[in-house]
């Protein structure tokens, strides 16, 4: 039996669509609702929820007393025989030293008391308070800090076990996801102020600086105070703001909690740091290098420009290697290789991916610490030279170290090359940073004793087609690489 065929009268077919478009918006408006709830409405119960374990610190430190009215008003001043009849007046108590305060915040991280503030706010001090939500207050003991990281760790004791918070991961934070700020601005006890992620991977001045950027209100007497996630978990310590006039203007940074809780973990067992130490000093891969490097493909990874004793030259890493993985991970500058060090542990034996000489290798590096590297040189008898004499390569007027020069520029015994007598300031080498009186010591990653050897490196280039050069460069004992155009 054939189905027989049913048509519908175009009054029910409007019905239909008229339903189908009422259910759409009813969909449309259950997403928008389910959005709006991903928002909250109040901060209040996370508040509520984190608040009783941020603290208020408070220090004291003795410092010496002024004589005199130096420092209130300008020496000359028509105010000053005032200021000084006024010290006079005090008596004999003016002229013994005094207390100075200061307040910032933290968090306890422990229920038997252990507190995380920033070091600059504990640093020198001689008495550290710590008052607690509910008004106790207790005295705290340094247990260690870390001046590189900006973190410290406080103890106290107490009789009953305290409110504490848990770090979260903070790699999991994402730009524009909402954040809460606690902490004792400006003597403001308990302040919360609410604002988002701006930023991720900020670095401001340190070798390990890994700061979230935060538009929440972060003032003074902040630092040392806990960034949460909504979840309640800290993704952050409050340690600085950007600011022309001392106050906040919505860009303010934290400590990311994933290099804060390594650095707590090393204070609590070992009252001290203990980080891992390559042994190489390192400079950033520029994009006119690709060109002057064989094998080089990108802009990325860390060159080595020198490489005292240590864990790197024990392991057979060279000065012109540059570090494309370090234990399994990209490097892409030198602060990501500085961090990724750092945070390994000291004894590791990690594989190292360098390229060489146009090939990869890979080696393996028995890690150091940092902590107790010295920063030796392994001396060597100096290179003689030929008698001097000088010659103008690509902008530059160049001549062989020679011990007048030495004497001259203070250039290292061990340090052989070819002094920069001077450059043109239209050169290529002056807009690169060459200077007079920089050495140059390697070119194309060869040594140099000689006129005749930097000929012979920039021959070598130029047949090979290259569009420019290495040279390994000496300023006040410290290296850097630079990559010069030939076409000058």
């Amino acid at each position: 039996m054939k189905p027989t065929a049913v048509s519908l009268p175009m009054k029910h077919i409007s019905q239909i669509k008229i339903l189908w478009l009422s259910a759409l918006a009813v969909a449309l408006m259950m997403v928008q609702t389910i959005a709006a709830q991903a928002r909250p409405d109040s901060f209040a119960d996370l508040a509520e929820q984190v608040m009783p374990s941020v603290v208020n610190i408070t220090t004291s430190t003795v410092v010496a007393s002024r004589t005199g009215p130096q420092g209130v008003v300008p020496e000359g001043s028509p105010f000053e025989d005032f200021f000084r009849e006024f010290q006079d007046r005090q008596g004999d108590d003016g002229d013994r030293p005094r207390r100075s305060s200061a307040l910032g915040s933290g968090f306890v991280i422990s229920e038997d008391g252990f507190v995380v503030t920033n070091n600059h706010v504990i640093d020198g001090a001689d008495e550290i308070l710590i008052e607690f939500f509910d008004g106790e207050e207790l005295p705290a003991t340094v247990v260690g800090k870390d001046p590189n990281t900006d973190i410290a760790l406080l103890k106290v004791e107490s009789e009953t076990p305290l409110p504490f918070v848990n770090f979260g991961d903070s790699d999991g934070a994402r730009i524009g996801d909402w954040v809460l700020a606690v902490g004792n601005p400006l003597g403001q006890n308990s302040s919360v102020s609410a604002g988002i992620v701006s930023a991720r991977n900020r670095a401001l001045s340190g070798a390990y600086d890994d700061y979230i950027q935060t538009d929440a209100a972060i003032n003074r007497g902040n630092s040392g105070g806990p960034l949460f996630n909504m979840d309640g978990e800290v993704v952050g310590v409050n340690t600085a703001i950007l600011s022309p006039n001392g106050g906040s203007i919505g860009i303010g940074f934290s400590m990311a909690s994933n290099v804060v809780t390594r650095v707590v973990d090393q204070l609590q067992q070992f009252g001290e740091t203990r980080r891992g130490w390559l042994g190489v000093r390192i400079q950033n891969v520029s994009e006119d290098m690709i060109d002057a490097v064989d094998g080089l493909e990108k802009a990325a990874g860390a060159m080595i420009t020198d490489v005292p004793d240590g864990p790197a030259k024990d392991a057979g890493l060279v000065a012109g290697d540059i570090i494309l993985t370090f234990d399994g991970k990209d490097v892409e500058d030198v602060q990501g290789l500085v961090r990724e060090v750092g945070n390994t542990e000291v004894g590791k034996a990690v594989r190292v991916l360098v390229l060489r000489e146009g090939k990869t290798q890979t080696l393996k590096v028995t890690l150091g610490r940092r902590e107790e590297a010295e920063a030796a040189v392994p001396a060597s008898l100096p290179v003689e030279t030929e008698e001097p004499t000088e010659k103008n390569f690509l902008g530059l007027t160049v001549s062989p170290v020679t011990e007048a020069l030495r004497a001259e520029l203070g250039i290292d015994a061990d340090t052989s090359g070819l002094v920069v007598q001077g450059v043109d300031e239209a050169s290529k080498a002056f807009e690169k940073g060459l200077r007079q009186g920089d050495v140059i010591v390697e070119a194309s990653q060869q040594d140099l004793t000689s006129i005749s050897d930097l000929e012979a490196r920039i021959d070598e280039a130029t047949e090979a087609g290259r569009k420019s050069i290495l040279l390994k460069v000496r300023r006040g004992g410290e290296p850097r690489f630079v990559a010069l155009n030939l076409s000058e």
